[in-house]
């Protein structure tokens, strides 16, 4: 089965004050534990601030390190799942319930990348 990356972006200007809830933290609890008894989750993970970041960048052979935060950066990557899933539709559909659990305070994205093998 094709194993896929999914990428929570948000707005870290534009989250709510405080973080995740506690409510958020229980639902996403609830689905993360329904996602691992089902066989699809294989990892997840939610990142700190860009703050806490860094980013290297290698070009014309110099390495150059920039500390965070990234303010050029509207959305960042926030948070990351790794699922197995049978096709691209089961995936979304997962994805999908995942978005829905952050409720009507956020404005989260997640991008679906298939995991290229071999």
């Amino acid at each position: 089965m094709p194993r896929y990356l999914t990428m929570v972006r948000v707005d870290e200007n534009d989250a709510p004050d405080g973080g995740p809830s506690e409510e958020l933290m229980q639902r996403m609890g609830a689905l993360i534990e329904e996602m691992t008894k089902a066989g699809v989750l294989l990892d997840t993970a939610g990142l700190t601030p860009t703050a806490q970041g860094k980013r290297v960048h290698y070009a014309k052979g110099e390495i150059s390190v920039t500390d965070g935060p990234f303010t050029e950066s509207k959305e960042v990557v926030g948070g990351y799942a790794i699922i197995q899933a049978k096709d691209e539709a089961e995936v979304l559909e997962w994805t999908k319930r995942f978005l829905r659990v952050h409720g009507e305070e956020w404005n989260v994205t997640s991008e679906i990348r298939e995991i290229a093998e071999g």
